[in-house]
This record gives structure tokens, C-alpha cells and sequence, in this order.
């Protein structure tokens, strides 16, 4: 019979990716030594992660609410969803777009403040809506920063709109390059993007080097009234260079999804509650995506969009075999191979990728694996973790 994994949901999980996992696992939202924990939001920073997990699943792309750095010295995989929310995203962007360039926001509020009978509001609709005069996106220049799966799908809806399109990605991917529609003009610098562009979006993590991307001596360099646009992440954009450039009329409208005690109340900026990926089938697409790989990882020892290791994923030619998660260090290979071959067992099929620092061997055998070995291979130096994973009779 097949292993009862045991999976700590935090959050709420949707039901259609719970259904994913295998009928022999435990789900439940508090349990003792879990296998797994699932998360949407939830930090994990300051939780005392048991010592049993052996994988972390996040059903959405972004990580900053879990500690990776951590989890990899203790071999732990963390699987994210990317792309499985790029769809909401895109069309809260294009929402954004429109919120920006059609000044929807202070019209609203606009509307709201009018008092009196409806001939009265009629009359003060007609002498104020001048104000709030907007632009089309025909012909106009969008900038997207970072072409992964959600700044692709922009650049397209937005070619689809008749915008010209100019994307700045020094890190995009073969995968991702192929994606990208032909009409997306390269640019060679951020600032030769900035300096061209009408609309920016930004499409990239959180991490050192994107830290205020949008700073102060970048926004100096925008056009007059641009609308910027951020659903990536909240420390992207230096929010006092916005301001500055919001004074200065170099930013026409700020469109975010992170709010702000310094952003609230201002006329041209709106800042949404996180509503990126908050669409019923954005959270059940990343619920669906993560729970399969995180059942395949403790199954089967493959492992596909983990953040802190590489895709490994062998085919079972063999009920035994072993997953081995170790630092990217020289003759590891060697030394497992040895120490299996010196236990009389014969290597069937065996895969090693690495990543960064981290590398992952999955090795299938042709007969079962002693706890011996088990215990000689966790001695390796540079191993993280071992875990023999023999199919059920």
C-alpha cells in the first residue's frame, strides 16, 4: 500500500487542486509532522517548519513569504505555480491601463462628491467632465519590464489594442523568448525603455538587484504623463520617486496593487487590495498545478518549477529508487555511484541536474536499498537529504 503522506494546508486552498492530491494522502489545516505544506499567503518566515517536510508547495509564483534559503540547506524543494495565474494578472493590468489613461479613478470620486436633484447632477456632470479628459491606447507605447509568462501576455493584449510594445528583459528564457510576440520591440537598456514609453508595467520578482527598480533618477527620465503600472511587487518601486514624479507631471496616474499610507488619498494614483491573482480560476489553477507537483515530488521524487532546485524528472523503470538532494559540489555523482556499486546494486537509470548551489540525483536500482546505504549516503559531505522511494507492492 502507498505511503499516507500527510499535507499541512495553509490558507485556503481551492478545492479543485486538493482533489489533485492522491485518495491515500491526509489533508487537514493542523496536523503533527506533515510531509508537505501547501500556502498561499501565509508567511513562513517565523514558523518552526517541522522537521518531517519535505516539500513546500506555493500556490502562486511570487516566494517572499517563504524562507528558501533555509529550506534548501535542509534539501526541502519549494514548488511555486508560474503562470498559472498570468491570465488574472494580465487583465487586471489592461484594467489598470484604462483606470490610468481614462482618469476613472477621480471621475468616480468625482461623481460620488455631486449633490443634489438629478437635472442638478446632470448639469454639474456636463460642466466638470472636461477635467477628466483621457487618451486612447491606439498607437500609443507600452514599456513591459520582464517577459515571463505574465509581461508576454501583456505585450500581446496590448498589440491586440493597436500599442506599440517595447520589452525589457536581460534574463528572459529560451521558453519565454518563444512566446514573445514578434511586434515587441527590444529595448537595450531599462533607460531606453523608460525614455520611450507612454505606459510601463512591471513584470519581475523581488529581489536585491530589482529593489526599487523605479527610483528617482529613472523616473526623471519618463516622458510627461506616463502611466505606470505596478502588479509585481510592492518594493519595485521606490513610492516617493512616484510621488515626486506625480508632482513633476512625469507620471500622469500610478496604478498599483500594494497600498500605502504615502500613496492613499492621492488624486492620480489607485491602489488595489492585491487582487493580481484573485480570480476563482487564477487560485484553482495554482492549487491544481502545485498539489501535482508537490504529489509527484513525494511520490515519485520529480521534481518540476521548484525555486530552489532544477526540473529532474526520469520516468520509473524501476520499483526502487533513491532521491537525493546534495549542494552543487564536484564528484557527487561519483561518490553515490560508488557507494551504491560497493552495496552490490546495479544502477538502472540515473539523472543529476544542478542549480545555483543546489543540485538534485534521482537513481533508480534494480533491487531494494538497504538502510545501510540509506545512512552511508546522508553521510556524504555536501548531501542535504536522502529519501528511498520504493513503489508498493
Amino acid at each position: 500500500m502507498a505511503k499516507p503522506f500527510k499535507i499541512l494546508i495553509l490558507n485556503k486552498i481551492s478545492a479543485k487542486g486538493l482533489a489533485r492530491l492522491p485518495g491515500h494522502y491526509e489533508v487537514g489545516e493542523a496536523m503533527a509532522e506533515p510531509d508537505a505544506i501547501l500556502v498561499r499567503s501565509a508567511s513562513l518566515h517565523d514558523m518552526d517548519i517541522p522537521a518531517s517536510v519535505e516539500a513546500i508547495g506555493r500556490a502562486g509564483a511570487g516566494v517572499n513569504n517563504i524562507p528558501v534559503a533555509k529550506l534548501s540547506a535542509r534539501g526541502v524543494p519549494v514548488f511555486n505555480a508560474p503562470g498559472a495565474n498570468a491570465n488574472a494578472v494580465k487583465e487586471l493590468v489592461i484594467a489598470g491601463m484604462l483606470i490610468g489613461a481614462r482618469n476613472l479613478a477621480p471621475a468616480l470620486e468625482f461623481v460620488q462628491q455631486l449633490t443634489g436633484t438629478d437635472e442638478e447632477l446632470h448639469k454639474k456632470t456636463e460642466a466638470g467632465k472636461k477635467q477628466f479628459v483621457g487618451r486612447e491606447l491606439p498607437g500609443r507605447t507600452l514599456g513591459v519590464i520582464g517577459l515571463g509568462a505574465i509581461g508576454s501576455l501583456v505585450a500581446d493584449a496590448a498589440i491586440r489594442l493597436g500599442m506599440q510594445v517595447i520589452g525589457y528583459d536581460p534574463g528572459i528564457t529560451v521558453e519565454a523568448a518563444w512566446r514573445l510576440p514578434r511586434e515587441v520591440r527590444k529595448a537595450d537598456s531599462l533607460e531606453q525603455l523608460i525614455r520611450e514609453s507612454e505606459f510601463i508595467t512591471l513584470h519581475v520578482p523581488l529581489v536585491e538587484g530589482t529593489r526599487h527598480l523605479i527610483n528617482m533618477q529613472r523616473v526623471a527620465l519618463m516622458q510627461g504623463g506616463v502611466v505606470l503600472l505596478n502588479f509585481a511587487r510592492e518594493g519595485v518601486v521606490d513610492n516617493e520617486a512616484v510621488l515626486t514624479g506625480l508632482r513633476e507631471g512625469r507620471i500622469h496616474a500610478y496604478v498599483c496593487d500594494f497600498p500605502a499610507n504615502a500613496l492613499k488619498g492621492h488624486r492620480n494614483v489607485v491602489c488595489l487590495p492585491h487582487l493580481g491573482a484573485s480570480t476563482e480560476e487564477a487560485e484553482e489553477n495554482c492549487a491544481v498545478m502545485v498539489a501535482e507537483q508537490v504529489s509527484d515530488y513525494l511520490d515519485n521524487g520529480n521534481i518540476v518549477n521548484s525555486v530552489n532546485f532544477p526540473d529532474v524528472v526520469m520516468a520509473r523503470e524501476s520499483p526502487y529508487r533513491l532521491g537525493i538532494a546534495n549542494a552543487n559540489v564536484p564528484n557527487m555523482v561519483g561518490q553515490i555511484s560508488t557507494a551504491l556499486a560497493e552495496a552490490g546494486l546495479n544502477i538502472h537509470n540515473m539523472v543529476n541536474k544542478s542549480k545555483g548551489e543546489m543540485a538534485y540525483t534521482l537513481v533508480d536500482v534494480d533491487s531494494p536499498v538497504a538502510p545501510e546505504l540509506i545512512e552511508r549516503l546522508k553521510g556524504i559531505e555536501g548531501v542535504l537529504r536522502v529519501r528511498y522511494l520504493p513503489l508498493a507492492a
